[in-house]
């Protein structure tokens, strides 16, 4: 365990990743119908009828989803604490030039597409209003740095008509 002296923030480790998500849905099939149908995650498990595990290449699980609590409910009030939103993070622009047109061939509505100089990310909401965003990140050395080195993250529209165009010849 890493400590500091007393005043230091305990830094984690570089190697840390956040490893799954898991949702509460009003209901499974619809939900999978977003993550599986239309994004294109895996099914890996069922638990009975009320959760199911969903990964990308065979990780035991990305995504859960389940209705222990939530079964036929109500999506929780935008103006109360809780998830704002979950990020899929793709390896490179075309993955998400690929997610992107199988959002417009589903007619999935977006709510916003971003330029944010370190990665590109599109954003809308899932089936049980829970807010998702698409990025990719840039290699670290494209990144945009101030003078002194530090990040400058922004947020400028994204060109989407330039991000599908990846897949043009494909």
């Amino acid at each position: 365990m890493q400590t500091g002296k007393q005043g230091e923030a305990r830094r984690v480790h570089p190697g840390t990743r956040i490893g799954h998500v898991h949702l509460k849905v009003a209901n499974v099939e619809r939900a999978l119908g977003f993550y599986r149908d239309i994004l294109g995650f895996e099914v890996t498990q069922w638990y009975g009828e009320d959760a199911v595990f969903l990964s990308a290449g065979g990780y035991h699980h990305h995504i859960g989803l389940n209705t222990w609590m939530s079964r036929n409910a109500s999506p929780a009030p935008a103006r109360s604490a809780g998830l704002f939103h979950l990020a899929i993070l793709y390896p490179e622009r075309r993955e998400l030039a690929l997610a992107l047109r199988a959002l417009v061939d589903a007619g999935y509505p977006l709510d916003g597409a971003s330029d944010h100089g370190v990665s590109e990310a599109l954003y809308l909401r899932d089936p049980d209003d829970n807010g998702v965003e698409l990025y990719w990140d840039r290699p670290e050395g494209e990144w945009p740095r101030t003078e002194d080195g530090g990040l400058h993250m922004f947020t400028r529209p994204l060109d989407v008509h330039g991000l599908l165009a990846e897949l043009d010849g494909a």
